[in-house]
Parts: C-alpha cells; structure tokens; sequence
C-alpha cells in the first residue's frame, strides 16, 4: 500500500479516505466531514473507482460547494480537494 505524504498536499483543514466505502456512503462521509467544518474550509477526499469519481464531485457541487481540484496518486486513488460553500 501507498503511503501518502500529508506535507506533500494541497493546504486544506481536515482530510478523509472513503477508498474502502461504496455508493451511496461515499457521499455519506463526505457530506459528515463538510458539515463539520467551518464555510471556507478545506477537505480533501481520498476515493476510488468510477462512481465515486463522478458523484462525490457532483453531489459536492450540488450542495454547493467548489470543487477546487482533483488529482489521481501513483495507487490508483484520487484526491478531491473541496472548499465548502454556504450550502
């Protein structure tokens, strides 16, 4: 396994891994870990796999948050980098 390194990502006030989790609790977490930070924080999600990589981005956007970023890992995964919004 991959080891990341936290220092080597984009600035950001909390991070969380929903690799292991599928549709719909991919959204599930992401939506907890936003809703317990403060309008203009940060969040970088580590996910995996097709639909994830396409409905947390959409279901973000649509709750509206920015979607700032999101950049594949040498492993396969993916980091979303969102700033959440006034939603």
């Amino acid at each position: 396994m991959q080891r990341i390194n936290i220092a080597e990502m984009p600035p950001h006030d909390r991070a969380i891994d929903i690799t292991g989790e599928t549709c719909p609790m991919t959204f599930v977490r992401t939506r907890l870990a936003l809703d317990s930070l403060p309008e203009g924080a940060i969040l970088l999600v580590r996910l995996t796999g097709t639909d994830p990589r396409a409905n947390v981005p959409r279901a973000a956007a649509d709750q509206g948050h920015d979607l700032l970023d999101m950049f594949d890992l040498d492993d396969g995964s993916a980091v979303l980098v969102i700033r959440k919004g006034t939603a």
